[in-house]
């Protein structure tokens, strides 16, 4: 089954929880604090495997989460950073944010690589936290949470030459007499409904990759038939072979099906036209086709048209020839229409916002429900620092300036305060703050 879309969720691994510990050994009086810290989490990250040639894994699975870190240990003992979560994805994916819809990478080659939600650092131990008034802190800081998003992956073929045309014109037999490649064949229109490719040996130690792409109809652009199924694999491709059929069933003219699919290609995409296109006039061996050729060739004036009959390979070599010659005068591959810009990842600010939602209060920002998802709050001492740098953020002040009074349930990051009024209330805070 041909899969060319998928979105999938992503979420990098936690960081370890850094931990309370202290040295107790024989003759090392007050020996101090000795928490190790947490280990990173995984990242989650997208690979190029040349073997893939759709995206029908990701229909049964949709979401992936790396490992979190392993916790802190005594003896200032760091835990073990998580291994990433590695999602092995054919070339020519295409990888956006579905929320913001920006290209994060193009993944073309090989063994390409593209970090798509990173883990997070690992919690501090308690060793972070010593100072000359405070030598034997007791609390720590819980691992990073790891980044998360939806993706969507789209995948464009990879082809030197794509095969368009209006349905049943052919193109299908042109691919299978020209390749390995075994597409249905049949004589009623969408016969070919994913692309198929195949290798074509032009016989003088040259060799390009062709596709053969599921035909058009009027209304292609707007989604019509198959539509923009269609239309995404034909930016991949350096040179076009637009398929006409001569031998015109039901009395269709060649010239107004050309200008049809030229049409849909410039809707689409007006840079579509700019690509190199060669007009594969074919069904040369039925009656008629003769003179209706000469009629097209008129019209159509520059560009270069190739009679031909797939069914019977006259013409056929030529038009391979001609096809590998444009290839070697092109570069080896068009770039993506937009360029990568990639991942966006969660930035650190200060901002947030308090809002009142029915009896209670709510903090929403990334970094205050960060802070508090990072502090154990089993810990006396964590919490004290927690507030602490809540209130320098002027969190205490927004929440006043909102109604908030003593007693009243505040909620952050779906943890839930009692408020405790502290104005006028200075607490000296520690470096780390």
């Amino acid at each position: 089954m041909w899969i060319d879309t998928a979105a999938i969720y992503v979420k990098g691994g936690d960081g370890g929880n850094g931990i309370v510990s202290f040295r107790r050994e024989k003759y090392v009086p007050m020996g101090g604090p000795a928490g190790g810290d947490g280990g990173r989490g995984g990242d989650v990250v997208l690979q190029v495997d040349e073997g893939l040639r759709t995206l029908i894994d990701f229909r049964y699975q949709r979401h992936f989460k790396a490992e979190r870190g392993e916790n802190g240990k005594p003896k200032n003992q760091h835990g073990k950073s998580a291994e990433d979560l590695v999602i092995k994805v054919p070339p020519g994916t295409v990888v956006r944010d579905r929320e913001s819809g920006r290209i994060l990478g193009d993944l073309t080659r090989h063994g390409q690589r593209l970090v798509v939600a990173r883990g997070g650092r690992g919690g501090r131990g308690n060793t972070h936290y010593a100072t000359p008034q405070n030598k034997a802190p007791r609390m720590a800081e819980n691992g990073e949470p790891g980044e998360e998003r939806w993706i969507v992956l789209e995948l464009k073929v990879l082809a030197d030459v794509g095969l368009v045309g209006l349905p049943s014109v052919g193109k299908s037999t042109l691919l299978a007499s020209v390749t390995a490649a075994k597409p249905k064949i049949a004589d009623y229109p969408f016969t070919t409904l994913s692309p198929n490719l195949g290798v074509v040996d032009v016989g003088d130690g040259r060799s390009f990759v062709m596709a053969d792409l599921p035909g058009l109809i009027e209304g292609a652009h707007a989604g019509h038939g198959l539509g923009h199924q269609f239309l995404r694999h034909v930016e991949r491709t350096r040179v076009i072979v637009h398929v006409v059929d001569m031998a015109s069933p039901e009395g269709r003219d060649p010239y107004a099906d050309w200008k049809q699919i030229n049409e849909e290609l410039r809707l689409y995409d007006p840079r579509l036209l700019e690509r190199v296109q060669i007009v594969a006039a074919n069904k040369m061996d039925l009656p008629g086709a003769a003179e209706r050729l000469q009629a097209f060739r008129k019209r159509v004036g520059d560009v270069p048209v190739f009679p031909i009959s797939a069914a019977t390979g006259e013409g056929v070599r030529e038009l391979i020839y001609a096809v590998a010659d444009l290839l070697d005068q092109m570069p080896a591959q068009e770039a993506v229409e937009e360029e990568p810009q990639g991942p966006v990842f969660r930035l650190e600010d200060d901002t947030f916002s308090v809002d009142r939602e029915g009896e209670e209060f709510v903090v929403r920002g990334a970094r205050v429900e960060k802070l508090v998802r990072m502090t154990p709050l089993d810990q006396y001492e964590a919490v004290h620092r927690l507030a602490r740098i809540l209130r320098k953020m002027g969190v205490d002040e927004a929440l006043r300036r909102k109604g908030a009074r003593d007693g009243d349930t505040v909620r952050i990051g779906g943890f839930v305060f009692e408020f405790v009024d502290e104005e006028g209330v200075e607490e000296e805070a520690t470096p780390e703050e």
